[in-house]
């Protein structure tokens, strides 16, 4: 959510900015901007929309500048207006800032320092310059007055500074907010995600909450709040650029989806050894071993990955296990039990919701293990230990081969518990991993089918229902998610006996109603629901496992092991969701009002 690109160095930094924005894209944003600095001054440019066109607006040709910040904005204090976007600048324009979060007291700082200082936006960023200008008129020292003002701010923040009258520093803060200094030779950069700035460096320091460091072409400089000194070795960044490029396809999400059964195959290659058995860090084992109680903490569709996840540990691994919504646990513990292990589910590993979870159960001294796709995020970086995903950069805002990919990994680790507990399994989760991959691929063929089914049911509706049982309920509550965020379908999925408790009164003819039938226990249950739905009018849609299927069902998927169908389940799901979204003429890889990273609580 939001992001920040800076450069400092020799070159011209408008085309680093530009191109370290636009490969943040993915996290979401409404507005753009950028400011540069030369011997004339500040030039700043901003508008409302893509970064396309911020492009048309900047002077590509003239104010050759050395240094710069850019930021794309989703927009929290203040509606979506060249106004709010940042940078943003003080009174006498001298100090330039963009920032990434939410500052929480910036109405009394207003109140208590900016009296009479005339504000151009409704944001809360403007407030930290304005404070950092008034401050540096009482001091005298713009490192000081820096200081101070990021000492006073409570919240979220991530935050890059420049000064009109000094070519030869930026200066940086974060808290709670993930921001890297990337380190090159002859210039430096700062960036919200590494992947803005891979194409000029892989080397990176990263910043703990509440320190700051000061920038220059050849040095950086990284101090906690008083002024002392902190060493830190960097760390390089293990992500090909080129894996961030959508190639032929024309949406990431289509490419994504595609991709799901090589994430499958690479998984499989990093968790087996050359026995052919699971390979895992002993860490992590032990910390299973040793826990009664696993908290499965995560948010949107790692929440959905977790209750699979869930399944898989107490069916099994025996390990009693619950799946809190990150958001709400922060506020709202439960009483936890004697040795509970806390499990961090994140795409990104920024998101703020679990990481204000994680500082918590720090504090209080518990074990803490995040299963993650961006190895060096702040998720992985802060756990005691890391689980990686191994499913690529993923850059659509609907996730889905990151969903695949963490449920892949919740098997392996529940298969290695229970191994571990000398359990008797009947279960290879890498020989099942691999058939689950074919059958993967075998769908992703079927697109014509998947569309053609999404044209019967979704291009005029205006509201859909999702049903299942057991697993089912689990990746319909997905599923629905996946249609929602993308075509703006008002979608919700049910545990199928559910609907006759209240729901089923929003049924009118025509509404659709798609089921998932992959589990033999339930699956005389789930095909009673349907009957029900479909005498009140609605319009069923039946998916059923091979082996479970019915004269009638609209599409039957290749047969998986009862345990893993939830890999398989989900890619007709996600493929209607894309070719609902792309019928309905909506932008498929940035819906509106969402973002991929989430990064404020």
């Amino acid at each position: 959510m939001c992001g920040i690109v800076g450069y400092i160095g020799n070159n011209d930094t408008k085309e680093v900015l530009l191109n370290g924005l636009e490969k943040l894209e993915y996290r979401g944003y409404d507005s753009a901007g950028i400011a540069t600095l030369n011997d004339d001054g500040v030039d700043v440019f901003k508008v409302k929309g893509r970064i396309a066109a911020l492009r048309e607006k900047v002077d590509m040709d003239n104010n050759f500048a050395t240094m710069g910040i850019g930021h794309t904005r989703w927009a929290t204090h203040g509606a979506p207006s060249e106004e709010n976007a940042h940078p943003h600048q003080s009174v006498s324009e001298r100090f330039t800032i963009v920032h990434n979060g939410v500052i929480e007291n910036y109405q009394d700082i207003r109140k208590e320092y900016l009296e009479g200082v005339n504000l151009v936006s409704d944001t809360d960023t403007e407030i930290i310059v304005q404070l950092i200008e008034t401050l540096y008129d009482q001091v005298g020292d713009v490192a000081e007055a820096f200081r101070r003002s990021i000492d006073l701010l409570k919240g979220s923040y991530a935050v890059a500074l420049i000064d009109a009258q000094d070519q030869e520093t930026i200066y940086v803060a974060k808290n709670k907010s993930p921001l890297l200094v990337g380190l090159g030779d002859g210039f430096n950069v700062v960036a919200s995600d590494s992947m803005a700035t891979l194409q000029v460096t892989d080397r990176y320091m990263e910043l703990e909450d509440k320190e700051i460091i000061i920038v220059s072409r050849e040095n950086v400089e990284l101090q906690k709040l008083d002024g002392t000194k902190v060493e830190r070795e960097p760390f390089t960044v293990e992500i090909d650029a080129m894996d961030i490029e959508k190639g032929t396809y024309p949406h990431f999400m289509l490419k994504e989806i595609d991709e799901q059964p090589f994430v499958m195959r690479k998984i499989i290659q990093e968790y087996q050894d050359t026995n052919d058995e699971i390979k895992l860090d002993e860490n992590v084992r032990q910390a299973m071993m040793q826990t009664d109680r696993v908290y499965i903490i995560a948010a949107g569709t790692s929440y959905h990955a977790g209750l699979v996840g869930k399944q898989f540990l107490e069916n099994i691994a025996n390990v009693p296990v619950e799946v809190h919504i990150a958001s709400e646990f922060s506020y709202n513990m439960p009483l936890l039990s004697e040795k509970p292990l806390f499990v961090f589910i994140s795409q990104s590993g920024e998101t703020a919701d679990s990481r204000s979870v994680l500082v918590k159960i720090k504090e209080l001294g518990h074990p803490s293990l995040t299963l993650t796709n961006v190895p060096g995020s702040t998720l992985s970086r802060e756990a005691d230990y890391t689980l990686h995903l191994h499913a690529g950069p993923e850059i659509a805002v609907a996730s889905t081969k990151a969903y695949t990919a963490q449920i892949a990994v919740l098997a392996i680790l529940a298969v290695d518990t229970a191994k571990t507990k000398g359990l008797t399994i009947e279960f290879n989760p890498l020989q099942e991993l691999a058939i689950a991959a074919n059958a993967m691929e075998a769908l992703t063929d079927q697109k014509e089918v998947i569309e053609e089914i999404t044209k019967e049911f979704f291009i005029e509706t205006r509201n859909a229902f999702y049903i299942g049982r057991g697993v089912d309920y689990f990746v319909v509550q997905e599923a629905s998610l996946k249609l929602k965020e993308i075509s703006y379908i008002q979608a919700e999925g049910f545990a199928g006996g559910e609907l006759k408790h209240g729901t089923i009164a929003l049924i009118e003819e025509g509404t659709p109603v798609i089921a998932l039938a992959t589990q033999e226990s339930v699956n005389y249950s789930i095909r009673g629901n349907v009957q029900e739905v479909a005498a009140r009018g609605a319009k069923t849609c039946v998916i059923s496992l091979k082996g479970l299927e019915q004269e009638g069902d609209t599409m039957v998927l290749p047969h998986v092991h009862e345990l893993l169908t939830p890999l398989v389940s989900v890619v007709p799901m996600q493929l209607l969701a894309y070719y609902a979204a792309l019928h309905r003429d909506c932008d498929v890889d940035k819906p509106r009002n969402l973002a991929k990273s989430v990064t404020v609580e």
